[in-house]
């Protein structure tokens, strides 16, 4: 069990390598107000003067203290050989530089402090480390945090509050994290901000330890038997209390040793049932067995989280590739790749398959059955076309001789009309899928081909080909298309197998017209009656024109002395617009509609059925077809080597931190594993 600690040692320091927090390890944070006695708690568990001192916020940037027990025969040896002392303390950022020093350590936190936050009483969340090694110290992993505050002093930002508190939820909102409560024993417990904001993240206090400090400053007549005991405020993990150094004694020199002693010596008089529960040594202990048990607990889940982090590492850094030896192979495999994986997610093979929406060659299959076939199943046959239209066009057709039967210009006048409506929803059908064809080329590079993010220019240079390529065959897909519905306006077709039923109807309508103007002709009568009939027509057909002007009105261009006297102008008779029409209009005028809707369903059915086969073959199957070759022979090119496998600025440091953080994650699960071996949990 006691190796356990050490061994989160070596895991902090494999992680401080790569500079990363990614992985939570169980540690002890220490939250308090400002001057609740925080630094004098850790000064005591280290057992030296090694914190800054002074008013205010003097903790502004995270201080990760490692505590190491090292045995008193093992003196730290330097370079000659030479004994150096049984106490010694090394930075992270100062690599290998061994403080010997505690008043240079002090310096240096100050000085490191200064160097990231400023001099402006600023704070920061970038840690720094520090381990000391010590014979009189437990092995613990200590976190001190800035003090708790409520108002900015001097040059703090006005936010300074809430910078600070930010920064204690960060570190405590860890779960393999242990919350060193530390509240003053001369304030009212149940207004701790240690504990306040320590509840916050652990409701139930289930990894929080309250630490109460200046035991000797109480009010006289007072005591804190009722908090040590935990009748004020109840924690779970247990409630400490300890004596802190005065001003006075730091001032004077007082040796943490000494101070210790005292403390002995108070708690025994003041507390003398408390006496053994309570003090700097009782609470080492107490920590060093909580993080050893917590550490226990957690190691399993930190090994999972491990081993998943290196699998990921592992896979980021194979998607970043090897550092580029042979230009051409390497420029001709990413080529081929890129025009497998276009083609693979047309067909449907591509290894990656999106799940949000549809995507490739199933997004172009939904265009041509469900987009455009339910737009053209919404053209109406006869949409367009009033009665009045068809019967116009049916007297347009007939000239100027009244027609016994309904002329087939008109069906043709108007089928012609309505097929052409065909042609615009057939050309945004290619639209769409051209524009389909563009959307792969983005999902290839997003997720089918992680390399080519290497090659910025590379990537760039692939889409000006493929898309210049969709470019040149989208005209030529258009005009065929448009060939197409030409094609079927071309020959209107009335002998089409499918269309025979319809003209039978036809027919057998015109048959019936027929036999009924048999009937309805007169029976022949006398020349002289009919000449007479003629001469009356006549008549009654002046008398007629000469009605349609208002009385007293002439004629237009009668005037006075004009050759026209009396003559009729007839384009200025209006012309009714609705009216009813006779049984024949309206048999004539649904016998063209059926026609139209007949044969219109026809061209349709065809060209539902013609378009998209002519988008394959032009568009899609010839891209298809044609990417490789085209992207070889535009890019394959001796001159273009360097500048197209030019990799992205930040690639190749990305690599390297990549690689660096799958070797700190194995070297991490080495050391798990040999733990496991030994059968320590």
């Amino acid at each position: 069990m006691e190796a356990l600690i050490p061994v989160i040692n070596k895991l902090q320091d494999v992680f401080n390598t790569v500079g990363t927090d990614i992985i939570q390890l169980p540690q002890i944070a220490v939250v308090g107000t400002q001057s609740s006695g925080k630094s004098s708690v850790l000064e005591s568990l280290v057992g030296r003067d090694l914190l800054p001192r002074g008013t205010g916020v003097v903790t502004r940037r995270p201080l990760i203290l490692q505590l190491v027990h090292v045995d008193p025969g093992d003196a730290r040896k330097n370079d000659d050989g030479g004994r150096e002392g049984e106490e010694w303390g090394k930075f992270l950022h100062t690599k290998n530089k061994i403080y010997s020093d505690f008043d240079e350590i002090r310096q240096e936190i100050e000085a490191e402090t200064e160097r990231v936050s400023g001099t402006n009483k600023g704070i920061s969340d970038e840690p720094i480390h520090l381990k000391i090694f010590s014979p009189h110290v437990v092995n613990l992993t200590l976190v001190d945090l800035p003090g708790i505050t409520k108002l900015p002093v001097g040059d703090q930002p006005k936010d300074i509050e809430l910078q600070i508190r930010d920064l204690i939820l960060k570190h405590i909102s860890n779960p393999n994290c242990i919350i060193l409560a530390v509240t003053a024993a001369n304030t009212d417990m149940a207004t701790s901000e240690a504990l306040k904001v320590a509840r916050e993240v652990d409701p139930d206090g289930r990894r929080t330890l309250a630490v109460v400090t200046k035991l000797d400053l109480m009010d006289a007549g007072t005591d804190a038997m009722d908090v040590l005991m935990g009748r004020v405020i109840p924690v779970k993990l247990g409630l400490i209390g300890v004596v802190n150094r005065s001003q006075l004694d730091i001032n004077n020199k007082k040796s943490v040793a000494e101070s210790i002693r005292d403390e002995h010596a108070f708690l025994q008089k003041k507390y003398p049932s408390l006496a053994n529960r309570n003090g700097t040594k009782y609470l080492a202990r107490t920590l060093n067995r909580l993080l050893m048990h917590h550490i226990r607990d957690c190691l399993p889940e930190l090994k999972t989280r491990i081993n998943v982090l290196a699998a990921q590492y592992q896979s980021l850094l194979s998607s970043y590739g090897e550092p580029v030896e042979d230009q051409s192979a390497t420029l001709l495999q990413l080529i081929t790749k890129f025009a497998t994986e276009y083609c693979n997610t047309i067909e449907g093979t591509a290894k990656y398959i999106e799940t949000a929406e549809l995507c490739g060659g199933a997004r172009i299959c939904y265009i041509f059955h469900e987009t455009f076939g339910r737009t053209l199943e919404s053209v109406d046959p006869l949409g367009g076309l009033s009665t009045i239209d068809i019967l116009t066009a049916i007297r347009n057709a007939t000239g100027p001789r009244p027609s016994l039967f309904v002329p087939e210009v008109s069906f043709e006048l108007l089928v012609k009309k309505q097929v052409k409506r065909l042609e615009e929803p057939s050309l945004r059908c290619v639209e769409l899928v051209h524009e389909e064809m563009q959307r792969i080329i983005q999902h290839c590079s997003n997720y089918s081909t992680q390399e080519l993010q290497r090659f910025p220019k590379l990537h760039e240079a692939i889409v000006e080909v493929v898309t210049s390529l969709l470019r040149k065959r989208l005209p030529i897909t258009n005009e065929m298309v448009h060939n197409l519905v030409a094609i079927e306006l071309a020959y209107i077709n009335t002998k089409h197998p499918d269309f025979a039923d319809a003209c039978g109807v036809m027919n057998n309508n015109i048959e019936e017209q027929r036999r009924n103007r048999m009937r309805e002709l007169p029976t022949a009568v006398p020349r002289d009656k009919a000449t007479a009939a003629g001469t009356q027509g006549e008549q009654d057909s002046t008398g007629n024109w000469r009605g349609m002007l208002k009385k007293g009105e002439d004629a237009p261009g009668s005037g006075p002395g004009s050759p026209l006297k009396g003559a009729v102008n007839l384009l200025d008779v209006p012309v009714p617009v609705a009216r009813k029409l006779s049984s024949r209009e309206q048999r004539d005028c649904e016998v063209i509609e059926r026609l139209i809707k007949s044969y219109f369903l026809i061209v349709r059915k065809n060209i539902q059925d013609s378009v998209p086969k002519a988008v394959m073959h032009f568009l899609v199957n010839h891209v298809k077809d044609s990417l490789q070759s085209e992207l070889v022979g535009q890019l394959y090119k001796s001159g273009l080597l360097n500048d197209l496998l030019t990799e992205s600025e930040d690639m190749a440091q990305r690599r390297k931190e990549s690689a660096d953080m799958l070797q700190a994650l194995q070297r991490a699960s080495q050391v798990i594993a040999e733990i496991r071996e030994t059968h320590m949990w």
